[in-house]
Order: C-alpha cells, then structure tokens, then sequence
C-alpha cells in the first residue's frame, strides 16, 4: 500500500465505535471536557469479544496504525480508519487485547511526503517505564475509600479556611539511604509522607508535576503524557492510594499542572501527524525560547478541548483537589521571554495572548463548574490584574494567586544583615499595597532554592545559630 492511499476499512468485527456526533461538535468547538473518555485507548467487551477500541487525533495523516508487542510493532497488522465526518480522528478495534498491553500509533503523514513516525497516545491512562516510551492500555478501575473527605473538602478548601500547603518532588523527597538511586514508590510515599506532614501541621501537600515526562531532570515540568501519571512510581492505582490515604489523614493534594508548553520529544504531541498540530507553526508563537519547548496553539478548538479535559481528568479520576497552573504569565504575554522583532502582536496590536486568556476562563469555568469544591492557583508572577477574580467580572476566574513578588521581596530582606534591614523595609511593607487585590497564596517555592540558590537555611546571614533565629522569624 501507498503512503497516500486510504487504508481498506477494517472488518466490521474489528471495529467498534464510541464518538457520537455531540462528541465531535463539542471537540471541534473547543468545549469538550471529557475527551479521555472517548479518545486514546479503551477495555471493552469480555470474554471472546474483548479487545480494545483506539482512537487519535491525526487530521493530516494518510495512515495510521496501531503497532506494539501484541503484532511484533507491523504498521502492516492493525491499520485505524478515518472518520467519515472530516474530525480527522482515526478509529480502530484490536481484539484479544489485555490490560497493561503496550501500544504506539504508527503516523504516515500527508502534508509531509515520506515522513512517518511511532508516536505515544496523547490520551493514554499508563505509560512504559521512562526511558521507554510506549503506551499502556490501562483499566483506572479502583474502589476509593475517602467519601468523608470529600463531603467536607468544600469547607477545607474555602478561601477562607486555614490552609498550609507543603511542597516537595516526590522522587526527591525522601530516598532509601541504602540505595540512593531507587526512586520511592507512590505507596510507601503516602504512609511517609501523610505522617510527616500531619506532625508538620501542614493542611495540604502541592506536588511537583507527575504527569509522565522523558526528562527526569525537568521535575515533570516538560510533559508528554497529560493523562498518565508518571510510571517512575507506581501503576495509576498506586497515584490513585496515594491520593487515598492523604485523604484518609486529612491532607489535601494540589498537583502542578503545566498547560503553558510540552517538549519536543519525537514520541511525543510535537510534529503529531507530520504538522505542527498541537503547536503554533511559526516559532515566534509556537516555540518557547527559554525552555526550548513547544507552546500550544491555544486558538486552535481541538488543542482547548485537549487541555481542558486534562485538567477535569485529574479532578475526575484522581480525586484532586487543586490544580497548580504553571507559568500562567508565560501565557498571558505574547512577548514573554522575547526580543523586540521575536513575536507576534494580537489582532490589535498588543502582546496580550487573547486565545490564551479565552483558554484560561474557560478552564476555570469548567472547574468550578463541574467541581465547586477544588481550587486553581495561578502561578502568575506580572502585575497582570483580577487573576483571582470571577470570569463573570472580566477576570480570568482562577481561586487564588501564587504571589511571587512577596515571595521574592521577603527573601530578600531576610538575607540582608540585620544592621542595614532598616534601610530595605520597603522590601517587607510593599505587599501590603497589593495585598488585597488578589485572593493571595504567600509561596515560599522551590524555585527559591533550585539552580544553586541554595537552601532558605544557607541564605540567612550570620553565623548557624543566627541563621537558625532569622529563619524562625521568617516562618513565625
């Protein structure tokens, strides 16, 4: 067969539908918030009849495939079929597969003659053990046991109710001192971790993005897999323990969620179908040049309905209870990181990112719609106004912003030497300006200690028991 041939449908007891036609309208229109229940890879049947239904996104491919070990990775074996209706998602039925199987999608490009790629399911639930980086077909089946949590979290998340949150990379946190090397799995993390934190009096924990990432050394910061928490750990129902037992114990969960761009690792959403369809085209918009990754094409209505259901996926399935938004201002402003002549205006002429800003409420939106009793946290670090306001008021509707300015401006004053501290109290008095401008969450992050900055102890002037007094003073 050709590369631009259309693949023969496949045998009518080989395929088996699940998009309806409100499905389409609503991804074409930017507002489906569920799309992980239709695309990527899904168990059904039983028995004789079981196997697995596949669907992708790949407008411009000529053929797609879906290769693993089950067929020896044969483009040839389990060829998908477009849909009739012009959505450009391909649709595929493979028999006798089992839970845990491993699958890429075989892309063969239209618009790019002669390229062809093996890519990961952008909507897969498990993936292979980084540094692999095949899919898993996965079941999230799993009974929760935190029904009371979850019929008080509204009180405990209320902007009014006292809230401390503890911050931590899960594979840094604690590691075995007999071997360093072995990363610690997400249930002996819960046990040790709900423990310390409910000693520490801390409410909730915030974790540094688990959603799967080749590069270990970005901390999770450079996504690929927006639905799959990160194998490195644990099976999704190890997460979904994890999440369980600090409900058990009182303890909220934030995770860092990273819509603002993703890498450009060949198996993952960049270049998907031999296009730039997850990105912008043009680097001036689609490419980050700080984080030399890709930045998402905010206008285009299926890449919206993409993040949004990443977001519900996590709050849905997981039992979240807020999303950390990294980078927001990196979103906001369409000259972020950027020399004059290097970016794009808007339609009138400003750098303001107003697909992004429509992508931003409607996230929001759907949030607080669906699921009233979680938080969003911006972390916005611009002067950018009513991050924290309601969407209804002209705002972009998140429940709190992380106030970077305070965090920054503190450390500052505390790691000055008290003699001269009087000559910077602007330094610890200027938020009080702003203070209420927004619905403010005070960080001390770990962007203040990473990059050889050193640890908030090590900053402290003096000697070590001066330094100890000026960090007490610092929490107190």
């Amino acid at each position: 067969m050709s590369e631009t041939t259309t693949p023969a449908p496949l045998q009518p007891h080989s395929y088996r539908g699940a998009l309806n036609d409100y499905d389409i309208y609503l991804f074409r229109s930017g507002a489906h918030v569920r799309l992980y229940q239709a695309l990527g890879a899904h168990l059904v049947g039983e028995g004789p009849e079981q196997g697995v239904r596949f669907a992708v996104w790949a407008p411009n491919a000529a053929r797609v495939s879906v290769v693993g070990d089950f067929n020896g990775w044969n483009p040839s074996a389990d060829e998908m079929n477009p849909r009739w209706d012009g959505s450009g998602i391909w649709e595929g039925f493979v028999p006798t597969l089992a839970h845990g199987a491993l699958y890429k999608y075989h892309v063969v490009s239209r618009a790019n003659d002669g390229y062809q790629v093996e890519k990961s399911d952008p909507f897969a639930f498990c993936c292979e053990q980084p540094p692999r980086t095949a899919s898993r077909v996965w079941k999230l089946d799993y009974q929760w046991s935190d029904q009371e949590w979850m019929s008080e979290r509204a009180r405990k998340n209320a902007l009014d109710s006292p809230c401390s949150v503890y911050e931590l990379h899960l594979g840094s946190w604690r590691r075995d001192p007999a071997d360093r090397s072995r990363l610690p799995r997400y249930r002996e993390l819960a046990h040790e971790l709900a423990e310390y934190v409910r000693e520490m009096g801390y409410t909730h924990v915030e974790l540094m993005p688990v959603t799967e990432h080749p590069f270990y050394g970005s901390w999770g910061y450079q996504t690929t897999g927006y639905f799959a928490p990160t194998a490195r750990y644990g099976s999704p129902q190890d997460f979904m323990y994890f999440v369980d037992h600090l409900h058990a114990n009182g303890i909220g969960v934030i995770l860092d969620w990273v819509p603002s761009h993703f890498p450009s690792d060949q198996h993952g959403l960049a270049y998907f179908d031999g296009t730039h369809l997850y990105e912008h085209a043009d680097p001036r918009q689609g490419f980050h040049p700080e984080w030399s990754s890709c930045i998402f094409n905010y206008g285009r209505h299926e890449v919206r309905s993409f993040l949004l259901s990443s977001a519900l996926f996590w709050l849905d399935k997981y039992h979240v209870d807020g999303l950390r938004v990294d980078a927001v201002a990196s979103m906001l402003y369409l000259d972020y990181g950027r020399q004059h002549g290097d970016w794009v205006p808007n339609e009138h002429g400003g750098r303001e990112n107003l697909k992004a800003i429509e992508f931003l409420r409607a996230l929001n939106e759907a949030v607080y719609r669906d699921h009233p009793d979680v938080q969003t946290i911006a972390e916005e670090s611009t002067a950018w106004p009513a991050v924290s306001r309601p969407v209804y008021t002209g705002g972009l509707g998140f429940g709190l912003k992380w106030n970077m300015g305070w965090m920054h401006d503190t450390l500052k004053y505390f790691s000055t030497d008290p003699l001269f501290r009087s000559y910077r109290q602007e330094q610890i008095t200027f938020s009080l300006w702003y203070a209420f401008s927004e619905n403010f969450i005070l960080p001390l992050s770990h962007d203040e200690v990473v990059h050889g900055k050193g640890s908030l102890m090590g900053n402290m002037p003096g000697e070590e028991w001066q330094k100890s007094a000026n960090l007490r003073c610092l929490f107190g």
